[in-house]
């Protein structure tokens, strides 16, 4: 039956994190086993998702992988769980901005077009500090703005008093809306926040336990869990195939080990990648760049996803050992995939830290954020794929790269073919964009492809 439910909100910052780990985390104290998901691109509340619920957090994200992949992966995602919570992003009806809608129908890769593609049912947070009955007009508009939204109910956020709580629920039950829980304006229910959005999970350590803890404590007091279980299990079958990345990809016949960057300083990755890494036929061995000063043993690929290295710069620095080795390794062509942090730990320097050096472009912190998906070319043949071939990805960083690519630049943008951007140079391939390899597995086999070729000639060595 797949029971599930979409966490939702009118906009950023009403409580859809702390609903959906609460929740995650409340409903796993009652020993049920329930699998979490993100819509959109976001790889930080995931990490958080993770802690409360012990499984891996997993994006559903249309614009990224294509919206005929998000019930199989859903299904493969909620295999074996009893219930699934699926956060938000944004606003309810917020999707991609050049995208179709609104109208009739949910803008595309909005949270209204996700629990749609899964046909399930929505609890709308509301932040009800400052408003009492209005909230009837606001619970109104988004009930009937696209019928075909399953809206099913409200948890209402920054309660003030009983009697503030009295009046809001006689204000959603006139619109029909039944009230599943309320949170008070309670401490301790949130993480700190930088630049790009909340610190993640993996830096935040213990204290990220202790919060996902705080949200576990206000939701079970707060809401009926009850009638969050009933209102999920009363979805329809999700009928189809489960996504099995083992069907995506071929796997090559040696087993090439493909160091994956992870630690505090590069979080940004999503699971789909090591099992489809996997499935194409590698051994997988995580690498800390905090913390490991050499490559794995036989190392034949190196991947660096996205992350936080600006906030450890000081410390990537500092590890020079590894730092000279991964120099040396892309010196020799070996395959190297490196996303958005990881094309900045590739950089000569960032902030003025010196860093690995194998690309002639120096870094710094930007007062810009630069946020939104691309419609990519490649714009050269490299180990991801052929000149031409598109991709969509996301860029997600308030950080600039001098220069931006170089003489071979890993991709122009499809709305317009002169921006450039990124680095291609023999096994290299080196760019801010995000891109979720779900939606392009064929980019993976032919990493993997490219690894299996490469030789190696000792520990972490590629000849």
């Amino acid at each position: 039956m797949s029971p599930r439910v979409v966490i939702a909100a009118p906009g950023s910052g009403q409580g859809k994190t702390t609903v959906a780990t609460g929740l995650l985390g409340a409903l796993r104290r009652r020993s049920l086993r329930v699998a979490p998901f993100k819509v959109g691109p976001d790889y930080i509340d995931p990490g958080y998702h993770h802690v409360a619920s012990g499984l891996p957090g997993r994006n559903l994200d249309p614009v990224l992988v294509g919206e005929e992949r998000i019930a199989p992966l859903f299904r493969h995602g909620s295999a074996g769980a009893d219930l699934s919570v699926a956060e938000g992003v944004m606003g309810l009806f917020d999707g991609k901005i050049d995208g179709p809608g609104p109208g009739d129908e949910p803008a595309f890769g909005s949270t209204a077009h996700v629990a749609g593609l899964l046909r399930a049912p929505v609890v709308l947070v509301v932040d009800a500090q400052g408003q009492s009955q209005s909230i009837a007009a606001l619970l109104h508009g988004f009930r009937s703005f696209q019928p075909g939204v399953r809206l099913a109910g409200v948890i209402l956020n920054r309660v003030g008093s009983p009697r503030h709580e009295q009046v809001l629920r006689d204000a959603s039950d006139s619109v029909g809306l039944p009230v599943l829980g309320s949170l008070g304006r309670t401490g301790g229910l949130s993480v700190p926040s930088r630049h790009l959005g909340l610190v993640t999970a993996a830096e935040h350590g213990g204290a990220a336990t202790e919060a996902v803890e705080a949200m576990s404590d206000a939701v079970e007091a707060g809401v009926d869990l009850d009638a969050v279980v009933a209102l999920a299990r009363s979805a329809p079958a999700l009928d189809g195939p489960a996504w099995d990345a083992a069907a995506e990809v071929e796997p090559v016949a040696d087993r090439p080990v493909i160091a994956v960057a992870g630690g505090p300083a590069f979080t940004f990755a999503y699971t789909e990648h090591v099992e489809l890494l996997t499935a194409a036929g590698a051994e997988v061995a995580v690498l800390d760049p905090l913390r490991d000063e050499a490559l794995p043993a036989g190392a034949r690929g190196l991947v660096l996803p996205g992350g936080f290295p600006e906030q450890h710069a000081a410390a990537l620095s500092a590890n020079a050992a590894l730092r000279a080795e991964i120099t040396r390794f892309a010196a020799t062509g070996a395959p190297i995939h490196a996303e958005c942090g990881g094309l900045l730990y590739l950089a000569e320097e960032l902030d003025g830290h010196p860093l690995c050096g194998v690309i002639p472009a120096r870094a710094e912190m930007s007062p810009r954020l630069t946020l939104g998906y691309r419609d990519a070319v490649a714009a050269a043949d490299s180990v991801l794929g052929v000149r031409g071939a598109r991709f969509t990805g996301h860029e997600f960083h308030r950080t600039r790269l001098d220069p931006g690519h170089g003489a071979d630049p890993a991709w122009f943008w499809r709305a317009d073919s002169a921006v450039a951007e990124g680095f291609v140079r023999g096994g290299l391939h080196a760019s801010y964009l995000h891109t979720h390899p779900a939606g392009t597995p064929e980019a993976v086999s032919r990493f993997v492809t490219s690894c299996s070729r490469t030789v190696t000639g000792g520990a972490g060595t590629a000849v």
